[in-house]
């Protein structure tokens, strides 16, 4: 039997911060800065590339960050949110908003850091592949070491199904855009209906922007599988779900590795992943 809490998980913890379990009032806290960072990519030596697109908020020095499917996010988007009121925006009818919003007041309440039961990790200088690959590596570290079933991923990145592959561990992939992945598989377009069929559970923060985590927390806590979650969306948000159906969490807070050939930082929560560096070897 699964398991149904009240509200959306976005709900529940936009209502704790309502109600001051995080910090000050989200009424007072104004959002100066929107913008928007579109990136394509292809990978030497991968058959096919991707493009990202997310909504950035800056709160003070904070920044929370959504992303969207590209070209998804109305124009008119960015200039609702300057100068509203975080309060405001997490009422705003466009979900991305409302996890941007949240994501920028939790980064200035509950930044990432030991603090707050982060362990930082360094994402080593290179090119977008080697960054890419380093970062998956710390992401798989954070399943079960025990973890020998079938992983449904969630979110296609096909360095982190070449890490599953490399650990001898099997997996579905799912993403709503379906397709294939880079060795020919079927990316299945709905992840509930294939929850029955793994052991563990890797998914992106994006199912928090796009309406798809709920069932996959829903799984989690009723079957007591592990849930990982990798997330540049959102990520100072999925912590607070940790307990809560969440096992652990790659946070992954702007500027994201892909945007710098220089070492790049991760947050780890949960898990059991090496100190330290995130070396190992984009999507």
């Amino acid at each position: 039997m699964t398991t149904t809490l009240p509200g959306t998980a976005l709900d529940r913890i936009a209502g704790r911060a309502r109600a001051g379990a995080y910090g000050p009032d989200p009424a007072g806290q104004r959002i100066a800065l929107a913008f928007t960072t579109t990136q394509a990519v292809r990978h030497a030596g991968r058959a096919r590339g991707y493009r990202n697109e997310v909504l950035s908020l800056r709160l003070g020095a904070a920044v929370g960050s959504c992303a969207v499917e590209p070209g998804e996010l109305p124009a008119e988007a960015l200039t609702d949110c300057v100068g509203a009121s975080v309060a405001e925006l997490l009422d705003h009818p466009l979900v991305p908003v409302r996890v941007a919003a949240l994501d920028a007041y939790l980064m200035r309440c509950r930044p990432h850091g030991p603090a707050h039961g982060a362990r930082p990790v360094t994402v080593p200088a290179g090119d977008s592949l080697a960054k890419s690959r380093a970062r998956a590596h710390a992401v798989v570290g954070l399943l079960p070491a025990a973890t020998t079933g079938r992983v449904l991923v969630v979110g296609v990145v096909n360095s982190l199904l070449e890490q599953l592959r490399s650990r001898g561990l099997g997996y579905l992939a799912c993403d709503l855009v379906g397709g294939t992945t880079e060795w020919g598989e079927t990316v299945h377009p709905d992840a509930s209906a294939r929850l029955d069929e793994c052991d563990a559970i890797l998914a992106s923060g994006m199912t928090l922007g796009n309406g798809t985590l709920d069932p996959l927390l829903a799984h989690a806590r009723a079957t007591g599988k592990p849930l990982v979650l990798f997330a540049q969306t959102g990520s100072a948000v999925l912590p607070r779900l940790l307990g809560d159906g969440v096992s652990a969490v790659s946070a992954e807070p702007y500027p994201f590795f892909w945007l710098d050939g220089g070492p790049s930082p991760l947050h780890l929560y949960g898990g059991h992943p090496p100190a330290g560096r995130a070396d190992g070897g984009g999507r």
